[in-house]
């Protein structure tokens, strides 16, 4: 579709990437898809492969405080009370360069009454022999500080067979628990003898997982990565660098129409509801910026 989105290539991989939400809309490895993609028209089905930001998952109520004054997003989680996923899904994005193997997209979110920040947001997606890496960064352009947080939204795919076959690696120690109706936090827990306990890789099968990990184990160069694999072997690797100490991980559960499509793997910068509890929220100077990157690979 010109104008609103930009199609990028390189040796077997092939991307599309698009204005709404500054999301991957489509990752190929020959052919057989890495992530759930979506069509070229209409709204962006569960977030798939947007930019969440200034924060990423709940904001509990859609109000907070901060350095004294008062905000209020608005709540587009109704059934949960929730402001989701932040505002940049909700701005207008711009190609701001395009090419063969790269893309740049952008967008501002300004201050006002739901962020006290003017945010300049823009979205790298590159393809190479070593598959997609994404960066984000984001300049605070305007005269106060801005709390800030940020996660990537793709649903991972490993192969043909269905979610409960694939198997899943994610070196996490620990995870947020959350109330069972609207998803917030209430504490940390260990995945020691836990059903979220994906340390050593093992089969999905029947379990539902919408949680934030953290306490990830890295390589040497501060790398953490997620596996996902398919009994036929295929597979699809996303990594993260340390900016993001956070990972939500959802098995796509819905009550009603297609569900566990793909496996969500969201590298975030913040907890969920981290504009009311503060955890690792990232304070922006005026004139500061932030940068973070993350990779997504086919195995196999």
């Amino acid at each position: 579709m010109p104008g609103t989105e930009v199609h990028l290539a390189h040796g077997p991989y092939a991307a599309v990437v698009t204005l709404r939400g500054g999301a991957l809309r489509e990752l190929r490895h020959g052919d057989r898809d890495l992530v759930v993609g979506f069509g070229p028209e209409g709204a962006v089905p569960d977030y798939r492969g947007v930019i969440c930001a200034p924060w990423p998952n709940r904001l509990a109520d859609g109000t907070y405080t901060y350095a004294g004054r008062s905000y209020a997003a608005a709540v587009n989680e109704p059934q949960r009370g929730a402001a989701l996923h932040g505002l940049a899904i909700h701005r207008a994005w711009k190609v701001l360069e395009a090419g063969s193997d790269r893309a740049v997209l952008g967008c501002r979110i300004p201050s006002g009454p739901d962020y006290p920040g003017d945010l300049e947001l823009t979205v790298t997606y590159g393809l190479s022999d070593d598959g997609l890496r994404g960066t984000v960064r984001a300049v605070n352009a305007g005269a106060v500080a801005a709390p800030y947080g940020v996660c990537p939204h793709p649903y991972l795919v490993a192969g043909p067979s269905p979610l409960d076959d694939w198997s899943l690696e994610l070196p996490a120690e620990a995870y947020l628990e959350v109330t069972p109706d609207r998803l917030l936090p209430v504490g940390m827990r260990q995945v020691d003898g836990d059903a979220f306990d994906f340390r050593s890789p093992r089969r999905l099968g029947q379990v539902k997982i919408d949680q934030a990990f953290t306490g990830i184990s890295r390589d040497d160069a501060g790398l953490a990565r997620v596996r996902v694999l398919d009994p036929s072997g295929t597979g699809v690797e996303l990594g993260w660098g340390p900016e993001w100490p956070w990972v939500q991980v959802h098995t796509g559960d819905k009550p009603v129409g297609p569900d566990r499509l793909g496996l969500a793997v969201e590298p975030m910068t913040c907890p969920p509801d981290a504009l009311h509890s503060g955890a690792d929220l990232v304070h922006l100077q005026p004139g500061g910026s932030h940068s973070a990157s993350w990779t997504i690979r086919a195995l196999g």
